[in-house]
């Protein structure tokens, strides 16, 4: 369904442990709002609820729900640390358009 990097697997391992949750699994959806329309939200959950996919790759877990899963298809999960700033980035081939701050996007 999506890929994750080894540098996103590696932060979202570090930031866990950083927050004593090293069992804890990441969320990722799409809601509404941003400039373009929808935009990503990423957080850390104890459990996945009942109707969502569990991706379970490099040692991280990764919660999404049904709604979200379809815009998130085939999207790949990095963490990109530079000059510019640090953060992760999803590269989703369902976007048609993005924003100019890349926060948001159109499907």
């Amino acid at each position: 369904m999506i890929t994750v990097t080894d540098a996103a697997a590696s932060k979202i391992k570090s930031l866990l442990e950083q927050q004593g949750k090293p069992e804890y699994g990441l969320r990722m959806r799409v809601v509404g709002g941003g400039c373009s329309g929808l935009q990503y939200q990423l957080n850390f959950e104890e459990k996945a609820n009942p109707t969502d996919r569990v991706l379970e790759t490099k040692g991280i877990k990764i919660f999404i729900d049904m709604k979200s899963s379809l815009y998130l298809v085939g999207s790949e999960l990095d963490y990109v640390d530079g000059l510019m700033g640090a953060g992760f980035k999803i590269n989703n081939p369902n976007a048609k358009s993005t924003c100019g701050c890349g926060e948001s996007f159109q499907a």
